[in-house]
């Protein structure tokens, strides 16, 4: 079911546009637009030399955001594909005055198009759609060519944090990552005490007052 646009989406998102770094749609084939890239310079975006970090589907913004304000000596890029909702998270971030939090509207697939490589320290997927993995891995954010591009835009000692309620997507990214090559570590039985993840999303607080169990994982660049 298509989302419906929201009502005066256009002005919105120009109310916010010095948060979100706009993407080029002129290419729809992943192979060509990577071709072609548009990388984009952070110390210009933050005016400053900080270390970035990057969420992968950032929904409406409060992770990010809550995030950003504990570290302020860090940035963050936030990807969320559908205009619709980047411009929620992009007004939250404006409404908070963060200075170090941008947006990024496009797909997964697109990002090496945009991100230097070795220019970021930690990648967080927080809850991302799981899909069948017979039928839909391609889509999945931790299936081989996203596991292959995250580890080229992470640093040498570049991290990724995933949180999932869905246990098989979990085993799922534990493979994954591990054959891609990075060092993974389970610490579902004590996220919460990760000062890196333990701000809880939208989702996150749903599953948790209802006794959902949230599997959680680090991944090491190796």
């Amino acid at each position: 079911m298509r989302m419906r646009r929201k009502k005066h989406l256009t002005e919105r998102l120009n109310s916010v546009s010095d948060y979100i770094i706009v993407a080029d749609k002129k290419f729809t084939n992943v192979k060509e637009a990577l071709e072609y890239k548009r990388l984009i310079d952070f110390s210009k975006v933050f005016n400053n030399d900080n270390k970035v970090c990057l969420e992968i589907g950032c929904g409406k913004g409060r992770f990010i955001c809550e995030t950003a304000k504990k570290f302020s000596n860090l940035n963050f890029l936030a990807v969320e594909l559908l205009e619709n909702i980047i411009v929620t998270a992009s007004e939250k971030a404006k409404k908070e005055n963060l200075s170090n939090v941008r947006f990024l509207n496009t797909g997964v697939e697109y990002l090496l198009r945009y991100i230097p490589e070795g220019s970021i320290d930690k990648i967080f997927l927080n809850f991302s759609p799981p899909y069948p993995a017979k039928s839909y891995e391609n889509r999945r954010f931790t299936n081989d060519r996203n596991i292959a591009s995250y580890k080229k835009m992470l640093n040498n000692c570049g991290e990724i944090y995933q949180k999932t309620d869905d246990k098989e997507f979990f085993l799922y990214s534990k493979e994954k990552l591990s054959d891609g090559g990075f060092t993974v570590l389970d610490i579902s039985d004590c996220y919460l005490k990760n000062e890196y993840i333990n701000v809880k999303t939208e989702y996150e607080e749903k599953f948790l007052n209802n006794n959902i169990k949230i599997n959680a994982l680090v991944a090491k660049k190796n």
